[in-house]
């Protein structure tokens, strides 16, 4: 991988750089992060602007350089991230680019870039949780329809959703990880009850979703029936190995606001504390380093100029290298704000503050996206090649 920016990619960077300080001054203010329709009308906006400027599918089609100085300009300007757009534009797009038919891609694509229209994933169950292969959510075949029921939990955005990538059990007598199918459902249909949940944040991000014998036509099925389990982990390791990098981004700008903050109130002083915020710089710049190396061999493959080196990653779709940055990036994440809490002393009692709020949340990534289990065992099975535990 050549990581030296060629004329084009600075030239890409001086244009949206210019973009972005003509543009962000227009925003109207952010809204408050507990009130969702507010934020998807404030983040569709956000993403409208992208489209008209030619920005918008640079998750999706750009070189990996391009990416990532989209992702670093972004937010050095302090520019808004996908917030109610994360699943559309960041795994059931790309799932969709990469097994849906033509038809698909043309229905449901663009009005993900245009920030017409909002998804949701609805994967996890109540008796299910990170262990995808138990879900009981069944779809029954009824002429051109399948007829769903089931529940569904920690559903993201399901609150103000159009769409959602729901993953059911289309052969009952297959075994675990055999009849499912992925399935796009569309959240007014009848028969759909959102109910949202509060987080320890705050906010109403997850929601519990209901589906009595609800109706989805079978065109919207995206890959074969009873494959789902393959569909599904394409759309997991797009979820693991490319939609938290801008995240990334995101803490190292934190980190550099915490040493500040830690020299104007005296906490620089602790010498255990410097160290802290030395290491978890370190991690995040080894992190970013492999965020170019896992995008940049998902789009290698992508583009043919040969089969990707990342492990299990094949056709653009990132390999197993994502579960390597997700079980680290988790940890990474919510150490940082713990160092915040120190840094902050008794302002760590301070609920509305915005690194409070992130500490909270951050409790979260451990679990969401699979957790560190999860991605232990498949660190262990597919990069060292260690036996399956069942």
């Amino acid at each position: 991988m050549d990581l030296a920016y060629t004329e084009e990619e600075r030239a890409f960077r001086a244009r949206l750089r210019d973009w972005l300080a003509s543009v962000l001054p227009t925003l109207p203010a952010r809204p408050d992060p507990r009130d969702w329709p507010a934020r998807r009308a404030y983040d569709t906006a956000w993403q409208r602007m992208l489209y008209d400027a030619g920005y918008a599918d640079v998750h999706w089609d750009a070189a990996p350089t391009i990416r990532l100085i989209f992702l670093e300009e972004t937010e050095r300007a302090g520019a808004p991230y996908v917030g109610a757009n994360f699943v559309g534009l960041l795994h059931a797009g790309p799932t969709i680019a990469v097994e849906g038919t033509p038809a698909q891609r043309q229905r449901w694509l663009p009005p993900v870039l245009r920030g017409d229209e909002v998804w949701c994933q609805g994967f996890s169950e109540p008796d299910a949780g990170s262990d995808l292969a138990s879900l009981r959510t069944r779809a029954v075949r009824d002429g051109d329809d399948y007829v769903v029921t089931g529940a569904k939990i920690w559903t993201s955005h399901a609150e103000v959703a159009d769409w959602c990538e729901l993953l059911v059990r289309t052969d009952p007598d297959a075994p675990r990880h055999r009849g499912l199918t992925w399935l796009a459902l569309p959240m007014d249909a009848p028969g759909v009850t959102v109910r949202p949940l509060r987080t320890l944040a705050g906010t109403a991000e997850f929601a519990e979703v209901f589906l009595d014998e609800v109706r989805v036509p079978a065109g919207n099925r995206v890959g074969a029936e009873n494959d789902g389990w393959r569909v599904t982990m394409v759309t997991l390791s797009f979820e693991r190995g490319t939609a938290f990098v801008g995240e990334v981004v995101a803490c190292r700008r934190v980190l550099g606001a915490l040493a500040r903050a830690a020299r104007a109130n005296g906490r620089w002083d602790d010498a255990v504390l410097r160290r802290r915020l030395g290491r978890l710089n370190a991690d995040f710049a080894a992190l970013w380093r492999l965020i170019q190396w896992n995008v940049s061999e998902a789009a290698a493959a992508a583009a043919g100029r040969g089969a990707s080196t990342a492990p299990g990653g094949s056709g653009g779709v990132p390999g197993a290298g994502g579960s390597v940055f997700k079980l680290r990036y988790s940890h990474a994440r919510q150490e940082l704000y713990d160092a915040a809490a120190e840094v902050l002393g008794a302002g760590a009692l301070d609920a509305g503050h915005e690194w409070v709020a992130d500490r909270l949340s951050s409790l979260s990534y451990t679990i969401a996206a699979g957790t560190s289990q999860i991605q232990q065992n498949i660190v262990a099975e597919r990069i060292l090649g260690l036996p399956k535990g069942r």
